[in-house]
């Protein structure tokens, strides 16, 4: 028999596998990939929805060809500058993400807020009573009558 498969699994191998199976680990890797799903809605909702508007409003400026040449030359397009090799500041993009920023944040205010609000909800909700105080209530009621 060959002596590898005999051999038992490391500790540190052992803990990794206990760390990978506890329950914070799989929540944190499912919010990881909504959260990824939800930054793609968010780019396309920003790039689709939101520029094309603003740049009609600044009198068809599109920001993602908002940018800086360093080399002090005039470029139509963004694309042209990078064909060209010259380095750039693309302020654009930077509008752009921190406008993705500012959505992605109200988006999760919003959603927090919803849920806090809806647990408070709940709390305030009466309990159900139980056999015993069902029962005492009836008797004080029947009491109150006579």
């Amino acid at each position: 028999m060959v002596a590898w498969v005999t051999m038992r699994t490391p500790r540190f191998l052992q803990e990794f596998k206990e760390f990978l199976s506890r329950d914070n680990v799989i929540e944190l890797a499912v919010g990881i990939i909504i959260g990824t799903a939800f930054g793609k809605i968010v780019n396309s909702l920003v790039n689709d929805m939101v520029m094309p508007p603003l740049g009609l409003l600044l009198q068809g400026v599109n920001c993602q060809n908002l940018f800086l040449a360093l080399n002090g030359r005039h470029y139509e397009t963004l694309q042209a500058a990078q064909t060209a090799g010259v380095a750039t500041i693309n302020y654009g993009n930077f509008i752009t993400v921190v406008m993705q920023f500012f959505i992605i944040g109200a988006s999760v205010f919003f959603l927090l807020r919803a849920v806090t609000t809806f647990r408070i909800r709940l709390t305030r909700l009466p309990t159900p009573l139980t056999k015993t105080e069902q029962l005492l209530t009836e008797i004080r009621d029947l009491l109150r009558e006579e």
